[in-house]
C-alpha cells in the first residue's frame, strides 16, 4: 500500500486533473519549499522594492513618498564621479583575478581527490579542506595578519636571517594577489563537493575500456573525466559570472584601512561608504542597481553563449 500511495504521489498531473487538487495531494512537498521561498522573497524580492531610491534624492526623514525625484541624475553621476571608476576598476581586477585563478582551484582539486584510493584518507583530507570554510573572515584575516603581517612569523624569520621585513599585509601592490589567495584557501576545499558529486556519475566502464585500449591517465583525464563534469563547470562558471561585481565585502571591508581606498574599494565597499555612512542614499542605490544589471546580463549572455555550443546551460 504504501509503494503504491508513493507511486501515486510521484506521477505527474494528468490532463483535466485541477491544480489545487494536485496540489493538496502533494502538500507536503510544498510545506518543504515554503521556508526557503519565504527567505527569498522576505530577503532578496521584496528588497528590489528599495531600487526607487535610486530615482530619487532620498532621505529617510521624508520616506519614499516625500522625497524628491531626480530622475536619472544620479546615473548620471555614475558617468562622472572619479571615486566610482576607482571602485569599478579595482572590481574588475579582483573579479577578474578570481574567476581565473579561484574558479579553476574547486577543479583541480576535486580531480585529485578523485584519483585517491585509500578512502580513509581521503574522507580526512576532505574534512580538513572543508574546515577553513567554516571560519569567519574575522578569524582568516587574523590569521593572515599573525603570518604576513608587520610582526607575523614571516617577518620574524626574515629578521632572524638578517633580511628587511616585508609588511605583505599592509602594502596595497599585494592587496588583490592576497584577496584571491585567501579565497582560494578558505573556500577551494568547500568548492569540491559539487564536482565530486558529478565525477560519481561518470561510467567506470569508461575508464576500463580506455585503459585497455592504451589511453594514460592524462589521455582519460581529458576525454572521459573533464567531458564528464563539463556540464556542471558550465553551469557554475553562468552563476559566478552572474556574482562577478561580487568581490567579497567582508573580506575587503576588514583589509581597507591597512591599504586604503585606491588600492582597495569595490562596489560593495563604495555603496556602503558612501550611502550608508554619507548619506547619499540615491546615488549609491543607482551604483548597486547597476551592479545587479550587470550581472543579469552576464547570466542571460553567458546561458545564451553556453547553449550556442551544445550545452545545456543554467535554464
Amino acid at each position: 500500500m504504501v509503494s503504491i500511495a508513493r507511486a501515486d504521489a510521484a506521477t505527474p498531473r494528468t490532463p483535466g486533473t485541477p491544480m489545487w487538487r494536485q496540489a493538496v495531494r502533494e502538500r507536503w512537498m510544498y510545506l518543504f519549499i515554503i521556508p526557503g521561498l519565504l527567505y527569498f522573497v522576505v530577503f532578496r524580492y521584496l528588497p528590489l522594492l528599495g531600487n526607487i531610491i535610486a530615482f530619487q534624492e532620498y532621505s529617510p526623514f521624508l520616506g519614499f513618498s516625500d522625497s524628491p525625484w531626480v530622475g536619472l541624475e544620479n546615473f548620471r553621476r555614475i558617468l562622472t564621479d572619479p571615486e566610482v571608476a576607482v571602485a569599478i576598476r579595482n572590481t574588475l581586477t579582483i573579479a577578474t583575478l578570481q574567476l581565473l585563478l579561484f574558479f579553476p582551484a574547486p577543479i583541480a582539486l576535486a580531480l585529485v581527490l578523485n584519483t585517491m584510493v585509500h578512502e580513509p584518507l581521503k574522507r580526512l583530507m576532505q574534512s580538513v579542506l572543508y574546515l577553513p570554510h567554516f571560519l569567519s573572515w574575522v578569524i582568516i584575516v587574523a590569521l593572515w595578519q599573525q603570518m604576513f603581517g608587520g610582526d607575523g612569523v614571516l617577518n620574524q624569520a626574515l629578521r632572524v636571517a638578517g633580511n628587511e621585513p616585508i609588511n605583505i599585509m599592509n602594502n596595497p601592490f599585494f592587496f588583490k594577489p592576497l584577496l584571491v589567495l585567501q579565497l582560494i584557501w578558505k573556500d577551494t576545499g568547500w568548492g569540491t563537493i559539487i564536482f565530486l558529486a558529478a565525477l560519481t556519475k561518470i561510467d567506470t566502464g569508461l575508464y576500463e575500456a580506455a585503459a585497455i585500449d592504451g589511453a594514460g591517465p592524462w589521455r582519460r583525464l581529458w576525454h572521459i573525466t573533464l567531458p564528464g563534469i563539463r556540464s556542471i563547470i558550465f553551469l557554475l562558471l553562468i552563476l559566478r559570472l552572474g556574482r562577478i561585481l561580487d568581490t567579497g565585502f567582508e573580506q575587503i571591508f576588514l583589509q581597507r584601512g591597512a591599504v586604503g581606498a585606491e588600492a582597495a574599494e569595490v562596489l560593495d565597499t563604495f555603496t556602503y561608504f558612501r550611502g550608508i555612512q554619507g548619506g547619499d542614499w540615491g546615488f549609491s542605490a543607482a551604483v548597486g542597481l547597476v551592479k545587479g544589471l550587470v550581472g543579469a546580463v552576464m547570466v542571460f549572455g553567458a546561458n545564451r553563449l553556453v547553449k550556442r555550443f551544445g550545452e545545456e546551460g543554467a535554464f
